[in-house]
């Protein structure tokens, strides 16, 4: 882990130290950041579903067998 000096306000440390239950402001600053970030990933992957990252999934399912019988036969194929 890198060592970094920065200066950070005094009240908002302890405002996030508050919502992120830390004892430590460098487990406040590491708490922080890492919800930046996954905001950003989840918010980057509901704009990637808004502009259709997935297949239509409303459609009929398709069986992986005809039948139950049939499902057995593969199965006792691979054993």
């Amino acid at each position: 882990m890198a060592r970094t000096v920065i200066d950070v306000d005094d009240a908002l440390l302890a405002e996030a130290a508050e919502l992120f239950g830390t004892k430590t402001k460098v487990a406040t600053v590491n708490a922080a950041l890492q919800d930046v970030v996954n905001r950003r990933k989840r918010e980057d992957f509901l704009n990637w579903i808004a502009e259709g990252g997935l297949p239509d999934l409303t459609g009929p399912v398709e069986p992986a067998a005809e039948t139950f019988e049939d499902a057995e036969h593969v199965r006792d194929r691979a054993a």
